[in-house]
């Protein structure tokens, strides 16, 4: 398989298009017609990760933290990027790196880490992201069933669990076909009248240029009138952070210990009330903190998130029990997410690309307890 191939599944999954815009996610290093046979996945790439890809023989590494942020100025043999760079090249090793696409997409970071814990029900915890467009055409009523289906395979339709959505109304379109042209209907210089039904269907901004071709190609007019329009509501399918449940109320001393269990915390550090009781979770991999007033607004007893500062901590007041539980512990869980997804699709495909998730500890930050 080439690595376009591995690209466009992580993509479906979580598009580009969603991340920060200040981000760099993507193919960092490497050529996307490049032939894949071991991949090896990682929150960060360093020089020892980068030694252990080589040891694996793997052709590509998947990080969720960029190795390359900023735009490069220079690439430096003896600077830390610049070294990886260079070994990343010399071992002929692509770098493809999911960041915060991944953050802010269903079943990504902050789900996954929704689901280590063990909440259920999980939904968004913030929902910003305005993703949707609405595509109008104007078609014989013959040729609707014929163009929606196009529409459909190319991405358009899709509300939730339902797909192929879509809505029309009948009508009269009028035209005057101009010297030359070849009108489904009528003849040159003569004003028609037409029964159409107007289609709609929406789409994700990134996929209304492959739906529009999509729509033109099958339609039987030579020049197709359709409308694009902005959407003021917000994605069920991209967010911040998520929420859920635990299936049962704790107090919060077996909390803690749940929390420190299931995320392998050395240390909790929290701030909250002495006798809560737990229920509702709002969670956010990696820095999260901004989300606190989201957490206190959807009634959370607790939020899980990592890079807190101090005086975030004092903004809880007691509203909530606040738990940093480190940025790499709350994002390590999506490395087998992952794994699991890419492992899917290649089964289904019947493709034998061996997957590794790194075994090399990359988080900088110890713990030490005298």
């Amino acid at each position: 398989m080439i690595l376009q191939n591995i690209q466009n599944i992580l993509e479906t999954w979580a598009p580009k298009d969603i991340a920060w815009e200040q981000d760099n996610t993507g193919l960092q290093i490497g050529s996307p017609n490049q032939h894949v046979k071991n991949i090896l996945i990682t929150l960060d790439v360093n020089n020892e990760i980068v030694e252990e890809a080589r040891k694996k023989k793997t052709d590509l590494i998947i990080s969720h933290h960029p190795l390359l942020y900023k735009p490069l100025k220079s690439v430096n043999f003896d600077q830390r990027n610049g070294n990886l760079v260079q070994k990343l090249i010399l071992y002929k090793i692509a770098l493809y790196s999911i960041h915060t696409n991944l953050d802010f997409t269903k079943d990504g970071v902050s789900f996954t880490l929704a689901e280590q814990i063990g909440l259920k029900d999980i939904d968004f915890l913030y929902k910003d992201k305005q993703t949707q467009k609405k595509i109008a055409v104007f078609v014989p009523p013959e040729y609707t069933q014929r163009v929606s289906s196009a529409m459909a395979d190319a991405g358009a339709g899709i509300i939730g669990n339902y797909e192929s959505c879509a809505f029309e109304t009948d009508g009269v379109g009028m035209y005057k076909p101009g010297i030359g042209s070849t009108p489904f209907k009528g003849k040159a210089g003569n004003l028609e009248h037409i029964t159409e039904t107007r289609l709609e269907m929406t789409a994700p901004s990134w996929k209304v240029n492959s739906v529009v071709s999509a729509m033109k190609a099958v339609h039987p007019y030579e020049e197709v009138a359709y409308d694009i329009y902005e959407l003021s509501n917000f994605s069920n399918d991209y967010g911040a952070g998520a929420i859920g449940i635990l299936p049962g109320r704790m107090n919060k001393n077996k909390f803690l210990k749940h929390i420190g269990y299931s995320l392998k915390l050395p240390v909790v550090k929290y701030c909250g009330t002495g006798n809560a009781k737990i229920k509702r979770v709002a969670v956010c991999g990696g820095g999260g903190s901004d989300l606190l007033s989201a957490a206190i607004r959807h009634n959370a007893d607790a939020f899980i998130t990592g890079d807190i500062s101090y005086h975030r901590f004092e903004e809880t007041e007691d509203k909530i029990i606040m738990i940093d539980a480190g940025h790499f512990e709350t994002e390590h869980p999506i490395i087998h997410k992952i794994a699991v997804r890419l492992k899917n699709e290649f089964m289904k495909h019947s493709d034998d690309i061996k997957i590794f998730e790194s075994k090399v500890p990359s988080n900088n930050i110890q713990y030490f307890i005298p």
